[in-house]
């Protein structure tokens, strides 16, 4: 049986290209070692999975589906995430021009962008330890909530318009212990675009 090998996906944008909100050093660490250790651990647990299938050992299987949720859904997350941003002040973070129809959703919402962003700002900032901080759509109604996840459980039955990773590896070694100004920050190079895309049409994982 031949399983699936995923391979690291590019930036869609230079490594220095979110200065000077995140470092070209942090985008350059956070990519190719954190997410590329999530890919490589992610294909070895299914290479594994497919040998237990093989032999019919069930106990081997049980185990590994923790090693493949929390690997499969750090490449799902990072996937998600390096889409959900764009170069600093560039046409695609101007939720105006690029996201009408979010933005108008967000505004009957939540009363305004600013205060969505300040409910999500809040949420960003009460998770303890390392999680994901979420703006979801129901899938049917289309309905917006913001959610968190754990560690890097992804987003299930609902659509993931727009992720903020919260794990310190995403900004310590710029912002060191001002998670507050990280997440300030990040709004800089939010790609609204993307957002606007999911929120119309969905979200494709891979």
């Amino acid at each position: 049986m031949s399983e699936t090998k995923y391979t690291l996906p590019p930036l869609p944008y230079a490594y220095d290209a979110l200065e000077p909100i995140i470092s070209s050093q942090i985008m350059t660490l956070h990519h190719q070692k954190h997410h590329q250790t999530y890919i490589t651990n992610l294909n070895a647990a299914l290479t594994a999975q497919s040998t237990a299938l093989t032999t019919n050992n069930i106990p081997a299987l049980i185990s590994l589906q923790q090693k493949i949720k929390f690997n499969g859904g750090g490449h799902i997350n990072h996937s998600l995430f390096w889409k959900n941003l764009a170069p600093y002040n560039s046409p695609p973070t101007d939720i105006t021009a690029s996201a009408p129809i979010l933005k108008a959703a967000l505004e009957a919402q939540f009363g305004s962008v600013e205060a969505f962003i300040k409910a999500f700002n809040t949420v960003l900032l009460g998770i303890q330890g390392s999680g994901w901080g979420w703006l979801i759509a129901d899938e049917v109604k289309g309905k917006l909530e913001i959610v968190t996840t754990k560690d890097q459980d992804p987003v299930t039955g609902a659509v993931p318009v727009l992720g903020v990773d919260m794990w310190e590896h995403a900004y310590y070694l710029q912002y060191l212990n001002n998670k507050a100004g990280y997440v300030e920050g990040v709004w800089g190079v939010v790609n609204w675009g993307v957002a606007e895309g999911r929120y119309t049409e969905g979200v494709e994982f891979r």
